[in-house]
């Protein structure tokens, strides 16, 4: 997925978490809300020297997924059998065909910058992710679509900073929980509609801080919240 194609997804998150177009440059998203993120590294193919992206960026050598069934189909991976002396002699030569795999997408379709992707289509600079679509810094997702700087979560929709949380859509800043609906902000929650700043409550709606408000004036300081977390 390019840069275009993730703004695109970007901006449809924004606006249906916050009704808002998207402010930010794909910089500033990664900088603002996925700063703590497991993302993959930017590091080099050992033979070729072409960027690619790997989670395990402490690897010593790295080989990108395509370079490496190249070599296997032109080269070959198994080594002609030679004298083996001493440990040393084994770990030199296995030194000479370890290179760590980057870049791996399975069955997946327009994938950037990412690695390990399972199922997947339209995902950038992610990491860990199963069967989801529009996905963007997100790391260890599942059954998700339009998501942006998730980790640990599955089954949810137009989400923003979910962690460790399930069944969630339209929310910002949601972690361990689920069933979160239109929300900002929750913790420890079950099926919350339209709340927000609220921990270890269930089955509610238009609250803030665990406080029970009217509509109305609930979506007045939602306004104001929102202006807060896109100033």
């Amino acid at each position: 997925m390019n840069k275009k194609e993730t703004l695109e997804v970007v901006n449809q998150v924004f606006y249906n978490i916050f009704e808002r177009e998207n402010p930010y440059t794909l910089e500033e998203i990664e900088e603002k809300f996925a700063f703590d993120v497991k993302s993959p590294k930017q590091v080099k193919d050992s033979l070729t020297g072409e960027i690619t992206w790997s989670e395990m960026e402490n690897a010593k050598k790295f080989i990108t997924q395509k370079n490496m069934d190249k070599y296997d189909e032109t080269k070959g991976w198994v080594l002609k059998k030679r004298p083996i002396n001493s440990l040393e002699d084994i770990i030199n030569l296995w030194d000479k065909i370890n290179y760590t795999t980057t870049e791996r997408y399975y069955d997946s379709m327009n994938v950037s910058e990412s690695d390990t992707i399972y199922n997947c289509t339209n995902v950038y600079r992610s990491t860990d992710c199963h069967k989801s679509k529009n996905v963007i810094f997100s790391d260890g997702c599942a059954r998700s679509e339009n998501i942006i700087a998730c980790q640990r979560s599955g089954d949810s929709t137009n989400c923003i900073r979910v962690d460790d949380s399930g069944t969630c859509s339209n929310s910002y800043n949601v972690i361990c929980s689920a069933k979160i609906t239109n929300s900002i902000f929750i913790q420890d929650c079950n099926n919350l509609y339209e709340c927000m700043f609220c921990s270890h409550i269930a089955n509610m709606r238009y609250c803030i801080s665990n406080m029970q408000f009217e509509q109305e004036e609930y979506f007045k300081i939602k306004k104001v919240i929102v202006d807060w977390i896109l100033q």
